[in-house]
């Protein structure tokens, strides 16, 4: 039986203010309170947990390309209908496309970018449709 509550994926980065802000936004997520030193917590209004850490020499990894491993890779599930409105979303906030080989130019049912600080992610179709938002 395992102890563990919940998985928190932690990014390093520069600047983790304006990091968490990216993703606040992206998913409807409210910042909690910080706990001190240099890492700021952020929960998606579905549950998804994120953290943000500050590391001055963070390098944006490098993926695909076999330089660097790849350093985190988040999955953003979205229903297939809304696959463009949220690519324009997240475009806006500051992510970049990403070219990788086999990308149909961003149309196919996975699409990949990279965050502001670098750090690629994945807008990926649901495989059931997104539920409605509980007001």
């Amino acid at each position: 039986m395992s102890h563990v509550e919940a998985a928190v994926l932690v990014f390093d980065c520069a600047e983790p203010e304006e990091l968490c802000e990216f993703y606040r936004v992206l998913l409807d997520g409210e910042v909690q309170p910080p706990d001190g030193g240099n890492r700021i917590e952020l929960v998606g209004a579905n549950g998804t947990r994120l953290a943000f850490r500050r590391d001055l020499n963070a390098a944006p990894a490098s993926w695909p390309r076999p330089d660097d491993s790849q350093q985190a890779h988040l999955d953003l599930l979205v229903a297939a209908e809304h696959l463009d409105d949220v690519e324009r979303q997240i475009v806006g906030l500051g992510a970049r496309p990403l070219e990788t080989r086999g990308d149909g130019g961003g149309r196919t049912a996975s699409r990949l970018y990279a965050d502001p600080a670098g750090h690629p992610f994945s807008l990926r179709s649901a495989r059931q449709p997104a539920k409605p938002k509980a007001s």
